[in-house]
């Protein structure tokens, strides 16, 4: 999922861990400036403030607008990557996340995991295992032949069970390799916008219910209101007209008419 340019421009300010009146320092823009641009409301940020940040960052403006995800490579030349066409079409395709595979390639370990693979992909450590083997049989032979053990011996079966199976070995390494580097790229996205809440569902609709429950206001209010929560839209920042519609809107909800209705009927 797509970064707004808010969420750009206050993750780059924390992943240098500077505060907003230390960016202000450091760039001469003020605080409360910056502090507006990050702000999910924000309405308008100047040339003059966008070029300063992408220069202050090392990033490039289009980058903060939101036109790529490179933060510091627009021209780059295909030529000098060295892709194959299969994994341009791939790329080109949106078949994947290049985001989410931009962080796998770029993580420290990536390389031991490509290696581990291509050593078991290309054999190359498959002459050292059958040498491995080998030895292991000579062994098994020379105590057969020696003590001429019963079929049920320890020693024997040890022997037999030292023979180590190449691809139960790299499939474990690559295991290793793999699940290290998720769990980091996992730690990695606690709390950001694209990914899952803490919260469940079930969990954050009763805190909306509470809250809503508390408001003092009429039934179709509180409907208004609840509907905001859960759509994430602020209730406080909607127009009169815009709180209107949604009311016509909200009017004809089934729900709605039964509450109406049960409060309208007289007792007998």
């Amino acid at each position: 999922m797509s970064l707004t340019i808010q969420e750009r421009i206050k993750n780059l300010r924390v992943e240098h861990g500077l505060t907003l009146k230390e960016l202000a320092e450091q760039t001469g823009l003020s605080s409360s400036a910056l502090g507006s641009y990050e702000a999910d409301d924000t309405k308008d940020i100047s040339h003059y403030a966008l070029i300063k940040l992408a220069r202050f960052y090392g990033v490039t403006a289009d980058y903060l607008l939101g036109l790529t995800e490179t933060k510091r490579h627009p021209n780059a030349d295909l030529a000098d990557l060295r892709l194959s066409d299969a994994m341009i079409d791939v790329l080109k395709a949106g078949r994947v996340d290049t985001a989410l595979l931009g962080e796998l390639v770029a993580h420290p370990d990536f390389v031991k995991l490509l290696a581990d693979i291509q050593i078991y992909v290309e054999g190359i450590a498959a002459m050292q295992i059958q040498n491995l083997n080998a030895w292991v049989d000579v062994a098994r032979a020379e105590i057969v032949e020696k003590y001429q053990p019963g079929e049920n011996d320890k020693t024997t079966y040890l022997l037999q069970s030292a023979h180590v199976d190449e691809g139960e070995y790299f499939t474990s390494r690559v295991h290793r390799d793999i699940d290290a580097i998720m769990e980091d790229m996992r730690t990695a996205h606690l709390g950001r916008r694209d990914s899952a809440p803490k919260n469940f569902a079930a969990e954050e609709l009763k805190q909306d219910l509470e809250e809503v429950a508390c408001f003092n206001g009429s039934k179709l209010e509180q409907l208004i209101m609840l509907f905001c929560k859960q759509t994430k839209l602020r209730y406080n920042k909607l127009t009169k007209e815009e709180k209107q519609w949604l009311a016509r809107i909200a009017q004809k909800s089934e729900s709605l008419k039964s509450s109406v209705s049960q409060r309208g009927k007289k007792r007998k």
